[in-house]
C-alpha cells in the first residue's frame, strides 16, 4: 500500500469510528437524557454542542461566524491534504490522515477537571520519557561509522 493511500484510509476510519461513537453516544446511549455519566474517578461524559473550534474557542451564534470557521476548516483540510500528498514516508502520511479527524465536524466535548488534566500530564510524561529513553537506547547501539555510512 502506498503512504498516501495509508493515510487516507487511516483519516477515513478513524473519521467513520469518530462519528459513528458520535450517533451512538447521542441516538442509542442517549447521553442527553443521561446527563453527566461518571466513566472514571477522572473522566466523565457531558453533553455539550461547541459550536466553535476546541475547547469552545471562537464560539459564536451568528450563521456568518460559523461561515467563516468552516472555511478556516476547509483551509485546514486542504492544506493537510497538500502535505499528506507530498509526503513520501508511511508514518507522515498516515500521522497527517489522522489530523484531518482533529478538525470537528459533529463536536462532542468531555468535560475534564483539573485534577484530571493533571493526570493526563503525568501520563504524557511519562510516556514521553519512556519513549525519550528507548530512542536513547537505539541511538547508543548504533555504530556512529554505520548511521552516516551511505547505502
Amino acid at each position: 500500500m502506498t503512504p498516501l493511500r495509508a493515510g487516507i484510509l487511516a483519516a477515513v476510519v478513524t473519521l467513520v469510528a469518530d462519528q459513528a461513537s458520535k450517533l451512538w453516544l447521542l441516538n442509542v446511549f442517549d447521553l442527553a437524557r443521561r446527563g453527566v455519566v461518571k466513566v472514571t474517578p477522572f473522566f466523565d461524559l457531558v453533553l455539550a454542542w461547541n459550536i466553535g473550534i476546541s475547547f469552545g474557542w471562537l464560539q459564536n451564534d451568528g450563521q456568518s461566524a460559523q461561515i467563516a470557521l468552516m472555511a478556516v476548516k476547509v483551509v485546514a483540510v486542504v492544506a493537510l491534504a497538500i502535505w499528506m500528498a507530498r509526503s513520501h514516508t508511511l508514518l507522515a502520511t498516515v500521522a497527517l490522515g489522522l489530523s484531518w479527524v482533529f478538525l470537528p465536524v459533529f463536536p462532542l466535548d468531555v468535560a475534564l477537571t483539573g485534577a484530571a488534566c493533571m493526570r493526563l500530564l503525568a501520563v504524557a510524561l511519562v510516556i514521553g520519557i519512556a519513549a525519550s529513553a528507548a530512542s536513547v537506547r537505539q541511538a547508543v547501539r548504533v555504530d556512529p561509522a554505520m548511521a552516516f555510512a551511505s547505502a
